[in-house]
């Protein structure tokens, strides 16, 4: 087994490779941005580096800067979690070439399953049904068209190294082709390192099954039964189940056994997800199943944990993050396929940084009170802590939180207890959205859709819910004596020490620039980038979130239309139409591509 392990992820993910390694004796290290200073995942390591600034290019993305602080670190191990580089084979092979070793399937292996046209050319190979589309990149918009009068549309242009729903664009029509086509490129660049992009006929009534697999070195394959991930909202998982309400133990086996005959097709190693959709039979009744004559299609494969792992740990008992290190490490799996049982039934819940009823907006603020459930049945997989504040340079995700049961019915009676349970304060999460769920017929007699949030649930339950069951995030007024937390943080090559003083009744310190110059991103105030002067006197187009301006799409003098994209903007990790509320002439452009920005900075002024 390794000595000691590098977690190249941040947040819970990280924190969940860390325990797994703490159990097996295995020493962490975490790297963390300039961002994550004082990060869970940071303060839960035995040792961290610093690798570079907020911006995930700069940092967790940085090949080099990752495998430095390995080598500082003297880590024979880099375990890459999901998301950020667990899927770059370019990654995954520059590790190979060095003495560390790579906790995941081979560069070769992951470039043929990693990249989703490479995928769909083996599975195929493998006798495993594929959706109609396109079995090599596309690059022009004219191609995505020939597609469209072939197959029809809606079409899913989608990224190679995407995943999550990060990376895909949906195309109605042809006129939205070039934009769409531009944006799943720029994204796929963005957050994968990798703008190539294929084609999908977009099925319209699909149920998301994936199939949990392990393999070891020596062409032992499992699979650890199936997830259902159909409650989806613009193409991420919002809630996961297994095993799945709709499938019958026929159809069931048919997709697990595909699972494990196309990845013995890959010579594939560790652990990794096969992603199915399944056709939804609309007729079907409530009680109904799902049999053995239902299409099914493969989707993609997951060459990595997942974040939804967590359902298969329960119902299997299998640590499927220790089977990564021991299979890394060289070991044989100890079960046969026939070794692996489903009992009972769980659920995941993600409860994101994120309003529901504002199309899901992602929240930014700090965490006054955090207060997880507990009791049988219930995990919380975390890294945040009360005082915590959640940026808006990452994903959205607080925690999860995972329920298991007997079966499906105490499952949920169970979840809709550890929800009530769950206590957060000074942030808004979409824990009154998953509490609607539960009570929602079409998920509880599990009919639903990958398009059932986005197309068929009405918006005003959701509002209803928001302010039945949302807590206050305003800050209080009150007069207790304030507490102060100080932290000095020191960095000899590059390795974080922290000192941690709490101080009553004393004033903040106030935040001074860093001598040798200013990394951080420019800061937007609230009359534009550098407090722009705003000269215009018509109305204002607001930053409705903080990120960062990808794209602008109008000059001075342009007359906009109520409904027109102004600019583009990215927000933990997802584009973000700007829009028009109202038509006039664009008097001034507060911002520039690149800058961040705040909620409610002017970007644009509108005569």
């Amino acid at each position: 087994m390794f000595r000691k392990v590098l977690v190249a992820n941040r947040g819970e993910i990280a924190v969940r490779v860390m325990r797994a390694c703490e159990e097996l004796n295995v020493g962490t290290v975490a790297v963390y941005s300039e961002a994550d200073k004082n990060a869970g995942h940071v303060r839960y390591a035995d040792e961290a580096y610093n690798i570079g600034p907020a911006r995930a290019a700069d940092s967790y993305l940085d090949h080099e800067a990752v495998i430095e602080a390995a080598r500082k670190a003297n880590a024979d191990a880099i375990h890459p979690g999901y998301g950020f580089l667990a899927e770059n084979a370019e990654f995954a092979g520059k590790v190979e070439e060095t003495e560390i070793t790579w906790i995941g399937p081979s560069a070769d292996a992951m470039e043929q399953l990693g990249e989703k046209t490479k995928a769909r050319k083996v599975m195929d190979s493998a006798d495993v049904p594929i959706v109609p589309g396109t079995t090599d990149p596309v690059t022009e918009p004219e191609e995505v068209e020939a597609f469209g009068e072939e197959h029809g549309y809606p079409i899913a242009i989608k990224a190679e190294g995407g995943g999550g729903g990060r990376g895909m664009k949906i195309v109605e029509g042809p006129d939205e082709i070039e934009d769409q086509l531009t944006s799943a490129k720029r994204e796929g660049e963005a957050y994968f390192d990798n703008d190539s992009v294929y084609l999908e006929r977009f099925l319209e009534n699909p149920r998301h099954v994936e199939v949990q697999i392990i393999a070891d070195g020596e062409g032992n394959v499992r699979h650890l039964g199936e997830r259902d991930c159909s409650l989806q909202r613009r193409h991420q998982k919002v809630i996961e189940e297994g095993p799945s309400p709709a499938l019958t133990d026929e159809l069931r086996e048919q997709i697990g056994e595909a699972a494990r005959r196309g990845v013995q097709a890959a010579d594939y190693t560790n652990a990794g997800t096969v992603e199915f959709l399944v056709e939804e039979d609309v007729d079907r009744k409530a009680g109904e199943l799902l049999g053995a004559e239902t299409n099914f299609y493969f989707l993609e494969v997951n060459t990595r944990i997942q974040v939804e792992h967590c359902v298969t740990e329960e119902i299997t008992g299998i640590d499927i993050v220790k089977w990564q290190l021991r299979v890394a490490a060289g070991e044989k799996l100890a079960f046969e396929q026939d070794d692996v049982e489903i009992d009972g039934h769980a659920i995941e819940f993600r409860i994101n940084a994120e309003n529901a009823a504002e199309e899901f907006a992602p929240q930014t603020g700090t965490l006054r009170t955090y207060d997880p459930p507990g009791g049988i049945g219930v995990r919380v997989d975390d890294a945040l802590r009360q005082g915590d504040e959640i940026g808006g340079d990452y994903d959205s995700m607080v925690a999860k939180l995972i329920v298991y049961g007997s079966d499906r019915d105490e499952c949920i009676s169970r979840s809709l207890r550890a929800l009530r349970e769950f206590d957060i304060d000074g942030l808004t999460t979409v824990i009154p959205f998953h509490r609607l769920m539960l009570s929602d017929k079409a998920f509880v007699d599990g009919q639903h859709t990958t398009k059932y949030i986005d197309n068929e649930l009405d918006p005003s339950r959701i509002e209803e819910a928001q302010a039945q069951w949302g807590t206050d995030t305003t800050d209080d007024d009150g007069n207790e004596e304030s507490v102060v937390e100080r932290q000095f943080t020191v960095e000899v090559n590059g390795k974080r020490f922290d000192v941690d003083l709490e101080e009553r009744g004393a004033t903040p310190i106030a935040s001074q620039p860093s001598s040798g110059g200013d990394d951080r991103p420019d800061t937007v105030g609230p009359g534009g980038t550098d407090d722009t002067e705003i000269t215009g006197d018509g109305e204002t187009v607001t930053a409705e979130m903080q990120g960062t301006i990808l794209e602008i799409n109008v000059e001075v003098g342009d007359e906009v239309a109520a409904g027109d994209v102004i600019c583009v903007l990215e927000a933990m990790k997802m584009e973000n139409d700007v829009v028009a509320e109202r038509g006039g002439e664009v008097t001034q452009i507060a911002v520039d591509e690149e800058d961040s920005v705040d909620m409610g900075d002017v970007l644009v002024v509108l005569d």
